[in-house]
């Protein structure tokens, strides 16, 4: 366990090469520009400080404040860089666990659209997006929402959420790409928690799946509803 104030972050994989969070919801994976101090990549390197003598650990990819779960750092430049690459080739499995507004019609499926977080937007107003294709499986139906596993195949920033949306299904607590006044099921964040990664490892070629739990909020909210 890594802890800030006795605020533990939760180890699922460690070798000499890269460490697996399992990210609370809540917590941004780098500072913004406002300069937060308590984020996962501080957390993260606590123990690994150069007093300590160990290597710094950098985030492989991202997730969302909100969402929870399985997230990649590296120890070292080198190894983030090679992981990096990893993602860029599409040679890793991602797959969430969603909840998702209403009953989603097919049983599984692949969403395929141009994309434009709202990061995007404002930075590349005239373009179209990027093309992003999620695919999803429903897990489970209740009465006014899906539980859905979704398996982005490309990773654009806030594709999941855009393509739900745009399927007229955007997840629970969305409040960026939809209005949360328009929905009589409420959830305090965004309802998406980063289950599983997998992929083949650089170093030692073993195949790695790495699992988180499903969050305890989001466990709790299928217990009451």
């Amino acid at each position: 366990m890594l802890s800030d104030q006795h605020k533990p972050i939760k180890v699922l994989y460690e070798d000499d090469y890269f460490v697996v969070f399992d990210k609370p919801a809540g917590l941004l994976v780098v500072p913004t520009p406002k300069g937060e101090l308590r984020t996962l990549v501080h957390l993260a390197n606590v123990p690994f400080s150069s007093s300590l003598g160990g290597p710094k650990l950098h985030p492989c990819h991202r997730l969302d404040r909100e969402t929870s779960g399985v997230i990649i750092f590296a120890k070292g430049k080198h190894y983030q860089r090679v992981m990096m690459d990893i993602f860029k080739n599409r040679k890793i499995t991602k797959k969430y666990i969603a909840f998702v507004q209403g009953s989603v019609f097919h049983d599984a499926g692949e969403i395929k659209s141009f994309t434009k977080s709202l990061e995007f937007k404002k930075y590349k107003k005239n373009s179209p997006g990027q093309y992003s294709i999620t695919r999803y499986k429903v897990l489970e139906r209740r009465k006014l929402f899906s539980v859905v596993e979704v398996e982005p195949l490309t990773g654009h920033t806030n594709q999941i959420r855009i393509h739900f949306k745009e399927k007229g299904h955007p997840l629970l607590g969305e409040r960026k790409y939809a209005f949360g006044k328009d929905f009589d099921l409420k959830f305090r964040r965004v309802a998406l928690h980063a289950k599983s990664i997998e992929w083949l490892h650089p170093v030692t070629k073993k195949h790695i799946k790495i699992e988180s739990p499903l969050s305890k909020d989001m466990e709790v909210f299928l217990e009451q509803h």
